[in-house]
């Protein structure tokens, strides 16, 4: 393995779509110059990759995208977040920098060592962190301009029982965790997105994770951008954890279709 790692995919959907599904911790490879920093053995590694991936969630994306009567975008993380992870702020204003879990992490999910306290993020935030802000960037800026509005849907999921990282995990663990943004989240996407996944399990608003990523040139000022976070509760459709996925994939990616489409027109 090199360095030489694709850091993400940009998949094109229609030229009429206007939604991205955004795909940030699917993947677990790590180029090795990054490896050499993590201080984990192989074993440790691998755990700690079980349950900080959110497996499987680029394959619901895919199922999703081809199911779906108007192929969306997708945005598609082919590195670890353990390399970095693109939805933290890479300074102060991120909260999770009180676990070790900012933009550059030196905590595992469990509260472990995972780089030396010594370690300088600047490097790995220019080498992967400001690309991918800069295409995503792009990619919602290029939905902007061919259909006059951008719909960000971030694909995640989560852990059936609360990790130590969880800031905010006292909450209910539902099937479906639907982040939003005050600003961004609008109330007929959120309605979408109640309707579609309303089939497959309950949803709950922000609980345990909250929020939706949106690039920062756009945040807070530009209402045509909208975004939901989709959170999957992992046992609902994979074998926890870090196991294979179940036919619950299958009903997942099609409630993302319906979403989909329910927002494309």
């Amino acid at each position: 393995m090199t360095d030489d790692l694709r850091s993400f995919d940009i998949l094109p959907g229609a030229v009429h779509s206007p939604v991205i599904l955004h795909v940030p911790h699917s993947a677990r490879e790590i180029p090795p110059s990054v490896r050499a920093g993590i201080v984990l053995d192989d074993d440790e590694l691998a755990q700690e990759l079980d349950h900080i991936t959110d497996a499987h969630t680029a394959q619901i994306a895919d199922v999703a995208a081809g199911a779906a009567g108007v192929v969306p975008w997708r945005f598609v993380n082919r590195l670890s977040r353990l390399v970095v992870d693109p939805e933290r702020f890479p300074d102060e204003r991120e909260e999770m920098r009180a676990v070790g879990m900012g933009a550059v992490y030196t905590r595992t999910t469990h509260g472990a060592v995972l780089r030396s306290g010594d370690v300088e993020a600047g490097p790995l935030v220019a080498r992967y962190f400001l690309p991918y802000a800069r295409a995503m960037t792009r990619a919602v800026a290029d939905r902007l301009a061919a259909t006059g509005r951008a719909v960000i849907i971030d694909v995640h999921s989560y852990p059936q029982a609360r990790l130590p990282y969880e800031l905010h995990g006292e909450g209910p663990r539902p099937p479906v965790c639907l982040g939003t943004d005050s600003f961004h989240t609008s109330p007929g996407l959120l309605d979408a997105a109640r309707q579609a996944f309303g089939d497959v399990g309950k949803t709950e608003l922000d609980s345990p994770f909250r929020g939706a990523y949106v690039p920062l040139e756009f945040y807070g000022t530009d209402p045509r951008v909208e975004a939901l976070m989709v959170e999957i509760r992992r046992d609902t459709y994979m074998t926890e954890p870090g196991g294979p996925a179940g036919p619950g994939l299958k009903r997942f990616a099609a409630a993302l279709a319906r979403l989909v489409d329910a927002v494309s027109g």
